[in-house]
């Protein structure tokens, strides 16, 4: 049960790092963002924004979903 929980553990806080540099790419980094992406797909800034927000909130849910949710059950089974 413990090796479970630390597995968990690691798998939040690894997800949350790649979903706080990709949050930081965007929010900071913007423009050079939108031209490195812009290379491979022909998308407006508008649509560029709105797919990127989308995926933020996406990847954020998902790491709630399948990572945080199982970690506090496991936690609370645990005592």
């Amino acid at each position: 049960m413990t090796q479970l929980k630390h597995v968990l553990l690691w798998c939040v806080i690894i997800n949350y790092a790649i979903l706080l540099i990709w949050w930081a790419l965007f929010v900071f980094a913007h423009g050079w963002f939108y031209q490195f992406q812009r290379r491979w797909f022909a998308l407006g800034r508008e649509a560029f924004d709105a797919l990127n927000w989308a995926g933020i909130a996406f990847y954020k849910v998902s790491i709630i979903l399948f990572y945080l949710v199982p970690l506090i059950a496991v936690v609370c089974v645990a005592r």
